[in-house]
């Protein structure tokens, strides 16, 4: 299973909430987040962020798949940015990558991308007098979401195996393996989106 950008379903308030509206609150609340410099205060932000996790109904498995990936990454950016700039600092900068992943992770979980991809579209169309294509940027949108969904499915798929063959200390046993599926699924994405006709206009052109 993957355990970042993968759609749980739920009748909560924030999983009814309109994707455009949600997306257009995430970019502020990024926003905020990295104007913001007091501990304090993304400490708060933080706090928000997992009382939405809550509102939203988020199943605690979720929850600790992020976290199961968060904490080590965190653990290293706390001990060097504390070596090199001090403990505020790094307190500062891991506050913001906690606050900042997981108001993302919590929007994925909470929003389909066809959602995503109509709300974009539907919020780009008075650009397309100005030559603005607003299906194609909603399909790279959705392309955009659903590679990152693939590649962590990939990566996770791939240390299981590579555990299962005790070798979890390999990096060509996973590197090699990784690099061959994401490179097949590039190809299979690449025929699916040629067997719809993307790109015809292009090439005409």
């Amino acid at each position: 299973m993957n355990p970042l950008g993968l759609y749980e379903p739920g009748t909560s308030t924030v999983h009814r909430a309109p994707a455009g509206w949600k997306f257009l609150a995430l970019l502020v609340f990024a926003v905020v987040i990295f104007v913001l410099n007091s501990p304090l205060a993304l400490t708060a932000c933080a706090l928000a962020v997992a009382l939405a996790y809550v509102l939203a109904r988020i199943p605690a498995r979720r929850c600790w798949q992020i976290s199961r990936l968060l904490i080590p990454l965190l653990a290293v950016v706390f001990l060097l940015q504390w070596w090199m700039l001090g403990f505020d600092s790094a307190a500062v900068v891991c506050l913001r990558l906690l606050t900042a992943l997981g108001a993302a992770n919590l929007f994925t979980l909470t929003t389909r991308v066809d959602d995503l991809v109509s709300a974009v579209e539907r919020g780009l169309r008075p650009t397309r007098r100005l030559g603005v294509r607003p299906e194609r940027i909603g399909l790279l949108v959705g392309l955009t979401l659903q590679a990152v969904a693939a590649l962590s499915t990939i990566a996770t798929q791939v240390r299981e195996a590579q555990r299962a063959r005790n070798a979890e200390r390999s990096i060509s046993a996973f590197a090699v393996p990784f690099l061959v599926r994401t490179l097949r699924h590039s190809d299979d994405l690449g025929e699916a989106l040629a067997a719809r006709g993307v790109g015809d206009d292009e090439t005409r052109t």
